[in-house]
């Protein structure tokens, strides 16, 4: 039997502080292509609130969150013979895909209508162990602690991703709305691979915004706050919309908001009546959001992340402390990623 930390139903986080149940559960039996991960990390996301909350919920409960996650191979299916046991391999959020349908063989997997997530789909990470093929893992450099790697498997890869829809070049001015755990990742990314662009970031919480600016932004305001100038692209990585009308308002005429953000928390809908067409939209604005990851933007990221040494800002919590990272998540008691280490 393993230590599991699971969802088990669906709640309001604004009235429940435990939404997780600590479960003992039998250790997962590997099939002939997949592995037997003895987790030793696993990342804390936004996303695992939007399961807990219903906003994309597991399609069976219970069930085991957590997509960011390190750990050792202990056992190999028969087919399995792509890494050696006691190897130190990743699983990020994208647990599996058809492989066969037009996405797929476009190269956008993430788009596949079959895609399965790990930690809603199929159990994640919050385990003493796990299981995944092993087509859908990755070496983790060795450069990285467990902790450091955890949150690259998401935080890194998706914040990659968006980074890139950006369609940024060198000098563009840059913005950030938000700054957990993918933003933070996204400026240092930034600085490497476009040192002439300037960063600018939008948050709520004055300790976030002296945070960025330690990490070399330009400018950190509220999220309703203008910036000095007119910005070329800007992230959202915020659960809500306020920010992305703010957001639309600060780009100059021909910018992108790419929207970072599986979902959006329906708390803030109204604020969408006040989007206003010439400020907002016109003079050929563009919004475009993200949809997952593929395992290309994962290994490009941990390839990135190794060479340029790229170490995310990190605080850890036992197994059972995994309700109180969450609920410190929810309630924006973030600086960098919080990841849950096996074993404290």
């Amino acid at each position: 039997m393993m230590n599991t930390m699971v969802i088990d139903r669906i709640c309001d986080l604004s009235h429940e502080d435990q939404p997780l149940t600590p479960t003992q559960l039998p250790v997962p039996v590997v099939g002939p292509e997949q592995i037997l991960i003895q987790v030793t990390a696993c990342g804390v996301c936004h996303t695992e609130l939007d399961e807990i909350e219903g906003r994309t919920p597991p399609p069976t409960l219970p069930m085991v969150p957590g997509h960011q996650v390190v750990g050792r191979i202990v056992e190999r299916g028969k087919d399995a013979r792509r890494y050696s046991e006691g190897d130190r391999v990743g699983v990020a959020w994208i647990f599996s895909s058809c492989g066969a349908c037009d996405h797929c063989l476009a190269g956008a997997e993430n788009l596949c209508s079959r895609f399965q997530a790990t930690g809603r789909d199929a159990n994640g990470g919050y385990a003493e162990f796990m299981v995944a093929h092993q087509d859908f893992t990755y070496a983790i450099p060795d450069l990285f602690a467990d902790a450091e790697a955890a949150p690259l498997l998401c935080a890194g890869a998706i914040g990659y991703r968006s980074l890139a829809l950006t369609g940024i070049r060198d000098g563009d001015r840059l913005g950030l709305t938000g700054f957990g755990a993918s933003a933070h990742l996204v400026l240092k990314m930034a600085r490497h691979s476009y040192p002439g662009s300037p960063v600018y970031v939008f948050a709520r919480n004055p300790e976030e915004r002296d945070f960025a600016r330690e990490l070399g932004a330009v400018w950190a305001g509220d999220t309703d706050e203008s910036p000095p100038e007119q910005l070329h692209c800007i992230i959202d990585t915020t659960p809500v919309w306020r920010p992305v009308v703010a957001a639309l308002a600060a780009l100059r005429p021909g910018g992108r908001l790419v929207i970072n953000a599986i979902r959006k928390e329906t708390g803030d809908q109204d604020v969408l009546q006040g989007l206003d067409y010439t400020d907002h939209v016109w003079r050929e604005k563009e919004i475009k959001s993200v949809a997952n990851v593929t395992r290309r933007d994962v290994d490009a990221f941990l390839g990135l992340a190794g060479t340029i040494g790229i170490r995310p800002e990190v605080q850890t919590y036992p197994l059972k402390a995994a309700n109180k990272a969450l609920m410190d998540l929810k309630h924006r008691q973030v600086r960098g990623a919080k990841v849950i280490v096996m074993g404290s």
